[in-house]
């Protein structure tokens, strides 16, 4: 999800694995080293190593706009239609980065 950095797009973010925590507020960003913040002071409930986050609306900019920048993978996909949520794209790994180089000897 690149439209924060790139010229502050909001996105409801929500915490689904601890929705009754103790509300915080948190700087949500990324994991590589150039500006990667996306969202600012948000007051959320508190977050915990491996919680997910739901970012809302962010349609299909996600996966069109992601990148595999400093060997970044590109996130999976989760559809919410009807209440019911549908992975429609696995996240990648290590072997989906490498796939496509080839190695010169």
């Amino acid at each position: 999800l690149i439209r924060p950095m790139f010229y502050d797009a909001y996105h409801h973010i929500e915490n689904i694995s601890n929705p009754g925590g103790e509300e915080k507020i948190y700087t949500i960003t990324g994991y590589i080293c150039e500006t990667d913040t996306f969202a600012s002071d948000r007051k959320l409930p508190e977050i915990r190593e491996d919680d997910y986050l739901v970012f809302y609306n962010a349609g299909a900019y996600g996966f069109e706009m992601a990148s595999n920048y400093n060997s970044r993978f590109k996130p999976a996909e989760v559809l919410v239609k009807d209440g019911k949520a549908s992975l429609i794209r696995k996240r990648e790994n290590f072997d989906d980065l490498l796939r496509n180089q080839i190695v010169l000897s």
